[in-house]
Parts: structure tokens; C-alpha cells; sequence
């Protein structure tokens, strides 16, 4: 067992990079790989996607606050936005991560891969919005932070996947919409965090070490080297260009739902 824990302190440095780049609070980039580690080590199949969501939604707690952190003190974090979308985020989430314990494993995956998918594909060919196009209104943030709320929970990501490209769509600078990202990211891993613990609170056959849908192992492997390694991602996204950020982001997760599918299938 000692062995695999090693494992989860270097997911943590390769997901804390990439949650700091990106502003997605590293859950694309966890869960599949938790996915993999889990199933590896000979846990129940039927708990298998959901330990790996409930873990990755536990260890954007940690991750959101280090990411956010940095992106906000390169000015980067847009909070009128945060405060529109948070309770939207919240509410959905919590249902979300509920319903999430209903859904088996395998359809859930599939139904991850074709949301990574499409948002891959909108930020490789940099659709580009009308210019006049801004922000709608509060009331329809809510709503928005809802729905945002509920996939992220299904997924167990903080939302950057969809919010950065609803974002960059409404005018939103890139860098803005990163480190906005990554503040939203914070209230949907706490809500999301207390259903999945709820969620597998009384499920059978969970390993050994594990709190819900949490593998408290892997949480506190993960969590303790986003923390540190989170800040470093972000100071690298100011230095890259707008356009090279938005693909580079694209082809990230195109390379993740693919790593995914082929788990699934093969």
C-alpha cells in the first residue's frame, strides 16, 4: 500500500501545475488519473468513478485556495462575477454531487469524456464571440452557476472547463476568465466535497481510510503538493500569449477525455 501512496504527492504536483495554468481546479486532470490508480489497487469496481470524483472534488477545497490566491495578486480574479455565480454554484453542486452516488460508474465516465470533448473543442478553434456581447444579469449568473454547479459535481472538476469558455464567450480576457476560474472553483468544492461524503456515507464495501466517496489517502497526497505547486502554474499563465493559452488549454483536455475513453473501452 505504501507503495501507491507515493503515487498520489506526484498526481499532486502535475494536477497543482496544471490547476494554477488553467484555473480548473485540477479536478480534469485528477480524476482520471485517481481513476486509473484506483482500479489498479483492486478497489470495488462499483465504487471505483465515485471514490476518484469524490476525492478530486475534495483535494479543489485545497487547491482553489492556493490558485486563487496567486491569480488574485496579479489582479486577475474578476469577484462581481464570483458573487452572480457562487450561490448558483453552491445549490447546484450539492444536488449534483447527490444525485452523482445514483448514476453507475460507467455511464457516468462517458457522460465526463463528451463534456471534456466539447469544451476541448470550443477553446481549440477560438470561437469568437460578437464584441458587443457582455455579461448577462444576475438573476441569469444564478442560473448559469447552477447548471455549471451540477456538471462540475457529476465530474467532480471546479468548473473551469465550462466557465472559462462561457466566460472568454461573454468578452471576458483569458486571464480574467482563468483567475476567475479559480475562485469559482472554491465554493463548488466545498458544496461538492459535503455530498459526496454524504453520498457514501453508508455505502458498502468502501476501502479502508476512506470518508464517503473521499479516499483520505490520496486527498491528503494530492492536496498537500497542489497547495505548493498551484502558485508556480499560475505565475506561467501570465507569461504565455492569450491565444497560445486558449489552445494549449483546448488540447489539454482533448489529451485527458481521450486517456479516459480509452480506460473505459479497453
Amino acid at each position: 500500500m505504501s507503495l501507491w501512496w507515493l503515487a498520489y504527492p506526484l498526481l499532486g504536483c502535475f494536477a497543482g501545475f496544471i490547476a494554477g495554468l488553467f484555473g480548473v481546479g485540477g479536478g480534469l486532470t485528477i480524476v482520471p488519473l485517481l481513476f486509473m490508480l484506483f482500479a489498479a489497487q483492486g478497489f470495488p469496481p462499483e465504487h471505483v468513478m465515485h471514490l476518484a470524483l469524490g476525492t478530486s472534488m475534495a483535494t479543489i477545497v485545497v487547491t482553489s485556495v492556493s490558485s486563487m490566491r496567486a491569480h488574485h495578486g496579479h489582479g486577475a480574479v474578476r469577484w462581481e462575477i464570483v458573487r452572480a455565480m457562487a450561490p448558483g454554484l453552491v445549490l447546484g453542486t450539492l444536488g449534483g454531487s447527490l444525485f452523482a452516488s445514483l448514476v453507475p460508474t460507467r455511464p457516468l465516465a462517458f457522460a465526463f469524456t463528451a463534456i471534456v470533448y466539447y469544451a476541448s473543442l470550443q477553446m481549440v478553434l477560438d470561437f469568437k464571440p460578437k464584441p458587443t456581447r457582455a455579461l448577462p444579469r444576475a438573476a441569469w449568473m444564478f442560473l448559469v452557476g447552477t447548471v455549471i454547479g451540477i456538471v462540475s459535481s457529476l465530474v467532480a472538476a471546479g468548473g473551469g472547463f465550462l466557465s472559462i469558455p462561457y466566460m472568454v464567450w461573454h468578452n471576458v480576457p483569458i486571464h480574467h476568465a482563468v483567475g476567475t476560474s479559480a475562485a469559482l472553483g472554491f465554493p463548488i468544492a466545498v458544496a461538492g466535497t459535503i455530498g459526496y461524503i454524504a453520498a457514501g456515507w453508508k455505502a458498502a464495501g468502501l476501502p479502508a481510510g476512506s470518508l464517503g466517496y473521499i479516499y483520505l489517502p490520496a486527498f491528503v497526497g494530492v492536496s498537500a503538493m497542489t497547495m505548493l505547486i498551484a502558485p508556480l502554474g499560475a505565475k506561467t499563465a501570465h507569461r504565455l500569449p492569450v491565444k497560445q493559452l486558449k489552445r494549449a488549454f483546448g488540447v489539454f483536455l482533448a489529451l485527458l477525455a481521450t486517456k479516459m475513453l480509452h480506460s473505459l473501452l479497453t
